[in-house]
């Protein structure tokens, strides 16, 4: 099976929350709500490296998220 790189989540004992899984290394789980990270993995590496490779995961996320909701409202 393939997973892919960001899946959408939602819960009903949350529902004004948006929920991006990253389900590669690093896994993490981002509310875009209030920008919540949770994170599965270990982040390993320097520390300047570290913050500007999840400034870009989160900034995919959200770009993964919009782009979902425009495909949404096409259909």
């Amino acid at each position: 099976m393939t997973v892919p790189k960001f899946l959408l989540g939602d819960n009903t004992d949350h529902p004004e929350d948006i929920f991006i899984i990253h389900t590669e290394y690093p896994q993490f789980i981002i509310n875009l709500v209030n920008d919540d990270v949770e994170w599965y993995d270990e982040l390993r590496g320097d520390e300047s490296e570290i913050a500007v490779e999840i400034a870009r995961l989160i900034e995919e996320a959200s770009l993964f998220y919009d782009r979902e909701m425009e495909r949404y409202v096409e259909e």
